[in-house]
């Protein structure tokens, strides 16, 4: 299964947004499953204050629509 950090359309949201991939996966799925409680592990304070951090970025429609469009797309993985 391919990491979402790694889908262009998540990278390219990310750049533009001046975060990292990371962040704009945690942010599209708290914009999908907002009673969701994500509990991404880590043993690193600087990458608890990024997941942290994700809480707080708004995703507009447009960024919300790419994101959607690239969840749906079949991966190379799917398709072997």
């Amino acid at each position: 299964m391919p990491k979402v950090a790694d889908d262009p359309a998540v990278t390219a949201v990310a750049q533009s947004l001046g975060c990292t991939p990371a962040q704009v996966g945690l942010a599209w799925l708290l914009h999908h499953l907002p009673n969701t409680l994500l509990i991404p592990g880590t043993a690193d304070i600087g990458h608890l204050e990024a997941n942290i951090a994700a809480g707080s970025i708004a995703l507009d429609d447009a960024t919300l629509t790419a994101l959607d469009a690239a969840g749906s797309q079949p991966t190379d993985a799917a398709s072997d």
